[in-house]
């Protein structure tokens, strides 16, 4: 198990905050994966007492910041010299903007053959408004992969040719990828509130795209205030106090 905690010094101040490799016999595992979405990740709690981890299976998150690990001493793969800043918190933007392709999918193919029946037995294919919802989200979901994808190209190819990595870029990735969780979202919401009733019934697809997309936002790689805040200190010029970027 790879378990993310804090890191204090002998008088018990926070000094740094790491990653630990624990052997199965270390923890144990309780059940309280009960939730509204992403009911398949099994992201239960992981039980921890009085277990000592050696120094060789910690990994520093202030190391991997500056991108200077172990492994990155030894491995010379470009994959590897990306920071862990851009490259995590994209791995969870990347499937929630996979969730409003397929609720985008869903509610397209959903509207083919809705008839509303609230609106004289109107076709929802027919409906000017449900046409611009349609292409708003399309907008957004295609602005939010293109960013996301863009950057993480960019990093990879000055990674390939071992050139160094900006931090401005770095900065550039993590404010890219929050709002690409951002715009993803909105587009699932504004497709839902116009799916109608059936879309609210359990087993449509849409529904669980929404409960999913929902459940991924409050993970702590899309808290949006904490990474737009390292952009606009980085933009004046300040020192960024933050490992994940």
């Amino acid at each position: 198990m790879l378990l993310g905690a804090p890191a204090f010094d002998a008088e018990g101040k926070p000094v740094d905050f790491c990653t630990y490799l624990l052997p199965a016999a270390d923890y144990t595992v309780d059940d309280v994966w009960d939730t509204v979405g992403l009911r398949g990740t099994g992201s239960n709690d992981v039980i921890v007492e009085d277990v000592f981890v050696p120094q060789h299976r910690a990994l520093s998150f202030q190391l991997t910041s500056k991108l200077d690990t172990p492994g990155q001493k030894v491995n010379p793969g470009p994959l590897y010299r990306l920071p862990y800043g851009s490259v995590h918190p994209s791995t969870i933007t990347a499937p929630i903007i996979g969730m409003a392709q397929g609720a985008y999918d869903a509610h397209v193919e959903h509207q083919r053959s809705r008839v509303r029946a609230a609106y004289a037995g109107e076709k929802a294919q027919e409906d000017p408004f449900a046409k611009i919802r349609i292409a708003e989200a399309a907008s957004e979901i295609d602005a939010a992969w293109l960013q996301l994808t863009h950057n993480i190209d960019e990093l990879y190819q000055l990674a390939r040719r071992e050139e160094k990595l900006p931090f401005a870029t770095r900065l550039r990735v993590r404010r890219d990828q929050v709002r690409g969780s951002e715009r993803a979202i909105a587009a699932i919401d504004r497709l839902f509130e116009n799916s109608g009733g059936r879309a609210l019934q359990v087993g449509t697809p849409i529904q669980r795209f929404w409960r999913d997309a929902h459940a991924g936002r409050v993970h702590a790689a899309n808290d949006p205030e904490r990474a737009y805040t390292m952009f606009g200190t980085g933009v004046f010029g300040l020192p960024v106090q933050n490992a994940m970027v």
